[in-house]
């Protein structure tokens, strides 16, 4: 899971009203399940689990593997207050937060009491800390979340001491906090990003565990909870996809699956949220924005590493939806909650019967493949959007590119957030946050932001047929300063060939900008009219096809010599960029071919090549 950062919390001009109405802070208790545990699973939930460990072989492997960890905790220390970067505990909140899973987990499935004792050091360790740093208030949420898991799953082996001692932990480092923020309907309770589900998650799962000791407490922070969760929630419509990317895809979800799967567990009801427009698709993202080698297309801050998330198994059952069971199958670690969410039956679920090819819209992200469940084929990642999404570079019109089990074409994903004003005055200043480090065009490049920060953009048409598959971006609004019109068409031809028009229409003369950033060893032809990467024995040719003027340079993966050089960003070491630069362009018409090579094969001559709109 990535790093969350001190985000903006700006918010839009006027907030629609929420859609569901949730239940007054007096009568949202009024169903609660008697007892515990009761969060996300009961004694029932628990005893079933134990017969599909002796039974089941994935539920048997994964458990061996979660009680070697758990063996290995008994051992260590507790986790101590630690903010390394003078601004986050988040790394020691979700310490603490695995262990507690995991050794409670260990604790119903083995009768054990030492994951008890050892699950209790590390809470009361954590309760005598100074505070759950409210400040960066997703360590409080996740702390809360952790306290209540325990509290909850262990509930009948503490002491009544050590319940109280948990409980006024949970009330005067977590909640209490919390209620200003609610009361204030301030900062993160207006949110539409990952910042709302995950403190509106960690407080509401707080809620429901100490609802009978904190009545009044629990019954104000739920209501706000499920109130300000509407928000977020609204922005996985109409299809699922988040504008974040799909690292904070998997951060924002793994809250909102929690509080609505402890919500139903507990109240016997998710009051209707559940079934809010795109929240039932969302499990497609992943499985769409993962290529095949299990690394994602990373746009916005997010790295490229494979999305692990055990609550697609809780979405494949509770909207059924096997595809998600499918993928969540093949690269869960496990996580103690892969294990309580799964089911022998999702054993046989299968995701190659999806389309190869989907436009996620709203999000404006499309991703195209020639084929599922194969290392080697191919898959792009491309993109128009929003600059004005949280967490947002500016990449509109950007792309990423895997063949022949290679990734050829790379996002550089995000730089240190601890860099003075990255996530303020400075941003657009740092390499890795303008459209110069993307792979993607630059216009008239200066030490202004390259692309406009407020352009939101979206994709005009969009092909899936896999002969001939294709998507165009109307990009223009990203550089309306310089032309009135920008568009890129991405095509996937015959599943094996990657055709990037771009056609640009400049105000006066322009100097115009076509990066691609790679990992790859790049020669260019004597004309640089054609280049060969090379990577892990593989080849993947690239052409310039239009217009004749056009050539390829090999730069470092750095600023422009006119763009802002800050004093500290990342060096991108082994990155470079294949690029071509048009002056005094006024209306062109930009052409490359990037074609993957198997072993013997030859380059296609460009007249044999099929390159109509």
């Amino acid at each position: 899971m990535i790093l969350a950062g001190i985000v903006s919390l700006a918010l839009r001009a006027a907030e629609p009203a929420p859609a569901l109405a949730i239940p007054s802070a007096s009568n949202i208790l009024s169903t609660i399940r008697a007892g515990h545990p009761r969060l996300i699973a009961n004694d029932a939930d628990f005893t079933a689990l134990r017969a599909r460990v002796g039974e089941d072989p994935t539920a048997r492997d994964w458990f061996a593997r979660l009680k070697t960890e758990g063996d290995k905790l008994l051992s260590a220390p507790p986790s101590t207050y630690e903010i390394p970067d003078g601004v986050r505990l988040l790394s020691t909140s979700r310490r603490v937060l695995l262990r507690v899973q995991t050794l409670a987990l260990l604790r119903h499935l083995t009768g054990d009491t030492n994951y008890t004792r050892r699950a209790g050091l590390e809470l009361e360790a954590a309760a005598a800390f100074p505070d759950w740093n409210p400040r960066h208030f997703l360590d409080t949420a996740e702390m809360t979340h952790a306290f209540a898991i325990g509290y909850d799953w262990l509930f009948h082996d503490w002491t009544p001491a050590t319940r109280e001692r948990l409980r006024t932990a949970m009330v005067e480092k977590g909640f209490r906090p919390a209620l200003e923020v609610y009361r204030k309907n301030s900062s993160w309770t207006r949110a539409r990003h990952n910042w709302n589900q995950v403190c509106n998650g960690g407080m509401g799962l707080g809620a429901l565990a100490l609802a009978e000791v904190e009545p009044e407490l629990a019954g104000e922070i739920l209501s706000g909870a499920l109130t300000s969760l509407q928000l977020p929630m609204r922005e996985f419509a109409p299809d699922g996809a988040w504008a974040e990317g799909p690292g904070y895809w998997n951060y924002a979800t793994t809250y909102n699956c929690a509080i609505l799967a402890a919500v139903e567990s507990t109240l016997g009801t998710d009051f209707g949220l559940g079934a809010m427009q795109g929240f039932a698709d969302a499990g497609l993202f992943p499985i769409y924005l993962t290529g095949p080698l299990g690394r994602t297309f990373n746009y916005a801050d997010g790295g490229d590493g494979t999305i692990r998330a055990p609550h697609l198994f809780w979405m494949a059952h509770r909207f059924g939806r096997p595809a998600y069971a499918a993928y969540q199958r093949e690269v869960a670690s496990p996580h103690p909650l892969d294990l309580v969410w799964w089911r022998p039956e999702f054993t046989s679920a299968v995701r190659d019967d999806l389309p190869l090819n989907k436009h996620f819209r709203a999000a404006e992200v499309v991703t195209f493949r020639n084929r599922w469940g194969d290392r080697n084929a191919l898959f792009v990642g491309f993109k128009a959007g929003d600059n004005k999404a949280n967490h947002s570079n500016l990449d509109l019109g950007s792309f990423v590119l895997d063949a022949l089990g290679v990734r050829w074409v790379v996002d550089l994903g995000a730089d240190d957030y601890n860099l003075p004003g990255y996530f303020g005055a400075k941003r657009w200043s740092y390499y890795r946050m303008r459209a110069e480090s993307h792979n993607t065009l630059v216009l008239n490049p200066s030490t202004e932001p390259d692309q406009d920060p407020s352009a939101a953009t979206r994709i005009t048409a969009f092909e899936p047929n896999p002969r001939r598959a294709f998507a165009e971006a109307d990009l223009t609004p990203a550089y309306v300063r310089h032309a009135r019109g920008v568009t890129r068409r991405l095509t996937v031809a015959d599943g094996n060939r990657v055709v990037i028009r771009d056609r640009v229409q400049a105000h006066s003369p322009a100097q115009l900008w076509w990066f691609l950033h790679t990992r790859a060893g790049v020669k260019l032809s004597d004309d640089s009219r054609e280049a060969m990467l090379t990577q892990d024995g593989q080849r993947l040719h690239a052409r310039v096809a239009e217009p004749p003027e056009a050539t390829f340079a090999l730069m470092a993966a750095q600023p422009l010599p006119s763009s802002p050089r800050p004093e500290k960003q990342h060096a991108n070491e082994g990155v470079r960029k294949l690029a071509i630069q048009l002056a005094n362009v006024r209306d062109v018409r930009l052409t490359v071919i990037l074609t993957p090579l198997a072993a013997g094969q030859n380059p296609p001559a460009l007249d044999s090549l099929d390159l109509r709109d």
